[in-house]
């Protein structure tokens, strides 16, 4: 059995401050204060390399100096150590902020599709599941190969979806190139774009966590959220597109950029999210 250190003595080390309590959230999650008054989460990762995989993606967006992040202190073979966000409510304002600021974060880029953090793994994650980062230099194609053809596989392996069903997205994605609309530079994505990894602070700022970080097409990280729905969300897109208009007919392709996550989704969590991920491939045909 691993016997690990308790987490007021990882946060101690990694943030160079004495810890003065402790309280355990969860048997992932710990709240540690220091003794300057600061809070920081210790988290257990998900998985093999989870941390390093989290903490380089927190640096990559934080690199970009646009959406605001939590600061990442370091990690621990599997845990790490994070600032504890104070949260507040959301408002308007703090949305067409945040849309605003995803804008700058896209545009500043990344070397290829798929490309990985700075420092962070190919074998990553996203959520719970697993998430390998393979560059390439063509959207289509990158996407279909090495985020929506794999976890249509699995599904299918599991029995989640019927062989003959997955003909539907099979043909999306052979239909890519035409559907995927101009071509853009890789933007740097947050990748696990959904409400509940958006706090909104006690500050008016709202801060994004628990990233599956790489290079991929902007529209993706709009698309996860809009799949799952967010405070505000209307303004996060008023605020993004004031800043950096999307590209004639996105709102068709919302569906292409969501089979991604629904199928990690109907991984994961079943037979409801693959129905969701099939209806959503007729209806990109259909067009």
């Amino acid at each position: 059995m691993i016997r690990r250190t308790a987490p007021s003595a990882l946060a101690a080390r990694l943030t160079g401050r004495p810890a003065v309590g402790e309280r355990r959230l969860s048997g992932t999650l710990a709240e540690v204060t220091l003794d300057d008054g600061r809070v920081v989460l210790v988290k257990l990762g998900e998985g093999p390399g989870a941390a390093r995989a989290e903490a380089a993606g927190l640096r990559w967006l934080a690199e970009a100096d646009t959406v605001r992040v939590p600061t990442v202190y370091g990690h621990d073979g599997g845990r790490l150590v994070i600032d504890l966000v104070a949260q507040g409510a959301p408002s308007a304002a703090a949305a067409a902020r945040l849309g605003a600021d995803l804008a700058a974060l896209h545009a500043a880029g990344a070397p290829a599709f798929g490309t990985p953090p700075p420092g962070g793994p190919r074998e990553a994650y996203i959520g719970r599941a697993p998430m390998r980062n393979v560059p390439g230099a063509d959207w289509p194609a990158w996407y279909a190969e090495h985020r929506v053809l794999p976890y249509l596989r699995r599904a299918v392996d599991d029995g989640t979806i019927r062989p003959a069903e997955a003909a539907a997205v099979e043909e999306v994605c052979a239909r890519l190139p035409g559907l995927a609309g101009p071509a853009e530079p890789p933007a740097r994505l947050h990748g696990d774009l959904w409400n509940g990894n958006v706090l909104w602070g006690s500050d008016g700022h709202a801060r994004l966590i628990d990233p599956a970080a790489h290079g991929g097409h902007r529209e993706s990280d709009l698309a996860m959220l809009v799949l799952f729905g967010c405070p505000h969300q209307g303004h996060i897109l008023d605020g993004y597109q004031r800043a950096a208009p999307l590209a004639d007919g996105w709102q068709d392709r919302v569906g292409l950029h969501q089979l991604f996550p629904l199928l990690v989704h109907a991984v994961l969590f079943g037979r409801g999210y693959a129905e969701q991920a099939l209806e959503t491939a007729r209806a990109a045909l259909a067009r």
